[in-house]
């Protein structure tokens, strides 16, 4: 009975015994895992490696993200530390997750804010020097530039304002420099950070200067659609009138100049004024309305002649330059010798200083063409003083253009009235003085060629630097993307994807990054082989050139010498321009080609004659093709196969359309062929290598080879003949 009992008390009991431990265990909180981050207050920006810290229980570490995990019971206190921020506490309330948002460190915020200025004041006095550059070197002025673009941070809020500057300057020196290409791409840079209609008015000004025509004419009607001030609405109507000048529209040209004329005529502009009123008389003079024109010039003079020397000179010289086209050489001469008054009391007011900025308001250019407007009357006695004066004055500033030129006209002057003796002699000088300005354009020559290397080196790592810079901040806008999708996520959801893309992503990246430095290393090589062949191209065309020179002047021709100089000159400009490019319009090289074979055959005249026809269903503006491809076939056929025939031969180029995406250019010539070519040559030019020849095989293998088969070249003997060569070549057209 007891034992009965004893059970019947413990099972009475045993219901509140298991309420009691229910009741402490609800009584002791139970320990939780708890996720939270760490940010900065201002920025938002996660903080890695922060210390989070249960005392008794442990320390975990935030991650790349600023997110951390911790178990923790309520009321527990996390103490959170780390160098950049004072120490936060921070009570367990419950479970949910724990955003906690940090001040800067005062030590650290002052030493971000003295880094900060610092990077403003090197930024500024970068800046400032820049400019001060400009119209000494261009080369330090870009490197200015440069060191200025390095000290613009990602964060820093007016990080697109100062870009926008400083590609702004960097047009300018361009613009200053006489590279309006680069000019224009660099302000469409600017404008790229920050639309501002000063910087839009430089782009239409550089546009014109790089006769972009129809762009420019695009840019300043856009312009007419912003808020203008009175200057720049002077600028955006001039910039009109020049652009439709430009397009031979001379109405809408003589209708935007008058406006802007009328504007600066309202605001007191007397420099506007006079500018606007010569190039209103330009035009109308090449419509034809010379009556009108002479009115505005009129004005222009006028005005001119209440202002400084320098503008009145100027202006003379503009009246002048239009009296001449118009044959009215009294008016002319008198208005170039008031001009010489002009400038020669600058000269004595300022001997320093030129007595103006442009080569040809010098007292030797008037003097020249005083003689000229002379001359041109036949009244040699009246012209050769001029004529002498100005060969002096030249000298005296070494002036080697004008004194060849003065020269040369002595001579014919000296001719003209029968004094052959005089007349041999200025001649034989002007040969001495073409002697030296040949060294002085070979110097020049080079230095433009540093001068271009230097810019394009600086270019290229302010570019460098820019895509740097958009690359990092793609990485950074991943980065922050990454951070919430991780905030919406599990720590195993995420260890296991992001696992997961970074490998793909990484796997993915070196396999692009190997493939792009294969092609870009291969498109490098290419490029300098390209380079390579084009620097040897041109030293073999102006050497085997200036052997035909040599043949005139050795012969005493003078005029045919003078002639061919002249032609030549304009050929080797084009060289030049184009020996950069890989490829240039198919229109120029067309043009390049018939002034060579007209140099060619005007040596050549007794030994053949020479067509060029292009089918007019071809549009040379659609098709490109690489500078100087033609001409070593063409000088080939010449030197080669026409040159040995007892008759006179036929030199044809024809440019036939084949397919809407391809032409064929032949070049036919019935010369002695290659076969008895060779068997002519000297043992000395048998020694020698083809240079022409073979490295337009090697450039056109390359460019094949980087752009897919666009030039086939086919090579052949007449087949109704056994004399003469045959040359096809297949261009097509960029898809």
């Amino acid at each position: 009975m007891k034992k009965i009992g004893l059970i019947i008390v413990f099972l009475w009991f045993l219901p509140f015994l298991v309420l009691g431990q229910e009741n402490a265990r609800a009584k002791r909180p139970e320990s939780m895992s708890i996720k939270g981050s760490v940010k900065e207050k201002s920025t938002r920006k996660a903080i890695k490696n922060v210390e989070v810290t249960i005392f008794g229980k442990g320390t975990v570490t935030t991650d790349v993200f600023g997110d951390f995990k911790i178990e923790a019971r309520i009321g527990d206190e996390l103490v959170i530390t780390h160098d950049s921020f004072n120490t936060v506490r921070y009570v367990v309330k419950d479970g949910q997750r724990i955003d906690i948002e940090v001040q800067d460190n005062p030590l650290e915020s002052r030493s971000k804010k003295v880094s900060k200025q610092k990077r403003e004041s090197k930024y500024q006095k970068n800046l400032q020097a820049a400019r001060g550059t400009i119209k000494k070197d261009a080369a330090t002025s870009i490197e200015y530039i440069t060191n200025a673009l390095e000290t613009i941070r990602d964060d820093d809020p007016s990080a697109d304002d100062k870009k926008a500057e400083l590609f702004e300057t960097l047009a300018d020196i361009y613009r200053h420099w006489k590279q309006p290409d680069l000019a224009e791409s660099n302000y469409l840079m600017s404008l790229k950070n920050r639309n501002r209609t000063g910087v839009k008015v430089k782009l239409g000004s550089a546009q014109l200067e790089s006769k972009n025509f129809q762009g420019a004419l695009n840019t300043f009607e856009q312009l007419q659609r912003s808020r203008l001030n009175t200057n720049q609405k002077i600028k955006v109507y001039e910039g009109l009138g020049d652009s439709y000048k430009g397009l031979q529209n001379y109405s809408n040209a003589i209708k935007n100049y008058n406006k802007a004329l009328s504007i600066s005529q309202r605001k007191g502009l007397d420099d506007k004024v006079i500018l606007l009123n010569s190039k209103l008389a330009d035009v109308l003079q090449q419509e034809g309305n010379i009556e009108v024109a002479e009115e505005y010039l009129g004005n222009s003079v006028q005005l001119a002649q209440q202002q400084d020397k320098k503008t009145s000179a100027r202006q003379r010289s503009v009246a002048a330059d239009f009296y001449n086209k118009s044959n009215s050489y009294d008016k002319e001469i008198q208005l170039r010798k008031e001009a010489i008054l002009d400038i020669e009391e600058i000269e004595e007011t300022d001997d320093a200083a030129p007595a103006v900025e442009d080569n040809s308001l010098t007292t030797q250019v008037q003097n020249y063409k005083i003689a000229s407007a002379f001359a041109a009357q036949q009244e040699y006695d009246e012209a050769i003083p001029y004529l002498e004066e100005s060969i002096k004055e030249a000298e005296s500033k070494n002036d080697l253009i004008v004194q060849k030129d003065a020269t040369r006209k002595l001579g014919e002057v000296y001719r003209e009235k029968g004094e052959l003796k005089k007349a041999s002699d200025a001649f034989e000088e002007y040969e001495v003085i073409i002697d030296k300005l040949y060294i002085q354009k070979d110097q020049e020559i080079s230095q433009a060629a540093r001068f271009s290397r230097e810019l394009a080196q600086r270019a290229n790592r302010i570019t460098t630097l820019e895509k740097d810079r958009e690359l990092n901040e793609t990485r950074y806008e991943l980065a922050f993307a990454s951070q919430e999708l991780v905030h919406q996520q599990s720590l195993r959801q995420q260890i296991v994807i992001y696992f997961l893309v970074g490998l793909t992503v990484l796997l993915l990246f070196a396999a692009y990054l190997m493939y792009r430095n294969i092609k870009q290393q291969r498109y490098a090589n290419n490029l300098l082989a390209l380079k390579s062949l084009r620097s040897q191209m041109n030293p073999h065309f102006i050497f085997n050139a200036l052997n035909s020179v040599n043949t005139f002047i050795a012969t005493s021709d003078e005029r045919t010498a003078n002639r061919y100089l002249t032609d030549f000159s304009l050929l080797m400009r084009a060289v030049l321009e184009n020996s950069e490019e890989d490829f240039i319009p198919l229109e120029k090289e067309i043009e390049l080609l018939k002034l060579y074979t007209q140099l060619e055959h005007f040596r050549f005249q007794d030994k053949f004659e020479y067509t060029i026809e292009v089918d007019p269903e071809i549009d040379v503006n659609e098709f490109v093709i690489p500078p100087m491809l033609l001409q070593p076939y063409v000088e080939n056929a010449v030197w080669h196969g026409l040159r040995y025939k007892t008759e006179k031969g036929i030199l044809s180029i024809c440019f036939q359309k084949v397919t809407l995406d391809s032409i064929e250019i032949t070049i036919t010539d019935n010369g002695i062929g290659r076969k008895k070519s060779k068997e002519l040559k000297t043992l000395n030019q048998k020694k020698q290598k083809s240079r022409g020849m073979g490295n337009i095989k090697k450039r056109i293998a390359i460019l094949n080879e980087m752009y897919k088969d666009k030039v086939d070249v086919l090579i052949s003997d007449l087949k109704d003949s056994k004399e003469g060569t045959q040359v096809k070549l297949i261009l097509k057209k960029d898809k």
